[in-house]
């Protein structure tokens, strides 16, 4: 089987054996957006040709490309959701090489009623068996980063937090990036920025003290993406783990973010458990050993 997470910006693309094992795996930066007049048909072959004609004739695609903007919208699957419930709402694409599948995403809400959507990452929590085992908290960072809960082997519900689209923003569409230079994303601005975020005053409060600490000296040009990193971050990780102290939180991703998230989790009173960004094919074959192929 070959699993997919075509996402906005990039493709990666896994050869997966009968047991789950990756026997190849290859990326490129044609996400859906990186796709010329949506010629995501032609896009697929060139990419995977040497795999298909090698035999491999099921195709999963996960990600952006089931989004509106993609190859075809496929339509949100309600959480309460595990791997056979995905497998059974999965959309046809027509293909003329081999089958071709698109994973739904998950769709729910927050405490609050309001509305939550995922693409891409339900098969990143679906790929940590011992998450999907025993239940637990999962933490996907990114752009979007998302929170899920998982219990019975079901991916219950979750949230959306901003946090790297916003930090994006801030540094380079401000007046914070004016007194910004580029120096390390980790190390002791970053644990200060996670240990304001504790403090009273608020997110937007703790933004602008970027920009006067900076301008009073009391913070270097060279630490102060590092610790506005922290403040994001850090408030986001302590609204994610409101109630749940002690909490073990599977942080699945790129490494070096991961590495971030766990910092700020440990200072919030959790534990970080991470995993790979590879665990988007694991949770790709899960899926497909239900799916319904011809």
């Amino acid at each position: 089987m070959i699993g997919i997470d075509w996402g906005t910006t990039s493709f990666r693309a896994f050869r997966i054996a009968r047991d789950g094992t990756i026997r190849d795996r290859r990326s490129s930066p044609r996400g859906i957006m990186n796709v010329p007049d949506a010629r995501f048909g032609d896009t697929l072959r060139e990419e995977i040709g040497p795999w298909l004609a090698l035999g491999e004739d099921r195709v999963l695609l996960s990600g952006m490309i089931g989004s509106r903007q993609g190859w075809k919208e496929a339509p949100y699957l309600p959480c309460p959701a595990a791997p056979a419930d995905i497998a059974a709402a999965l959309t046809d694409i027509a293909f003329e090489w081999a089958q071709v599948k698109l994973v739904p995403g998950l769709s729910g809400s927050d405490a609050q009623g309001v509305a939550e959507v995922m693409r891409g990452e339900e098969a990143q929590i679906v790929g940590v068996p011992t998450l999907m085992e025993s239940g637990g908290i999962a933490c996907l960072p990114g752009t979007h980063s998302k929170w899920a809960r998982v219990e019975g082997g079901r991916i219950v519900s979750f949230t959306t937090h901003m946090t790297g689209e916003v930090f994006a923003a801030l540094r380079g569409h401000t007046i914070l990036g004016r007194t910004m230079r580029d120096g390390p994303s980790a190390g002791a601005p970053f644990e200060a920025g996670v240990r304001r975020a504790a403090e009273p005053g608020g997110l937007l409060h703790h933004i602008f003290g970027v920009r006067a600490q900076t301008l009073t000296g009391a913070l270097a040009e060279t630490d102060a993406a590092a610790y506005l990193s922290g403040i994001l971050i850090g408030h986001e990780v302590s609204a994610a783990l409101a109630g749940a102290a002690g909490a073990v939180v599977h942080v699945i991703g790129n490494p070096d973010l991961a590495a971030l998230y766990a910092t700020a989790i440990a200072a919030c009173g959790g534990y970080a458990e991470r995993h790979d960004g590879e665990a988007a094919a694991l949770g790709l074959f899960r899926i497909g050993e239900h799916a319904a192929w011809r």
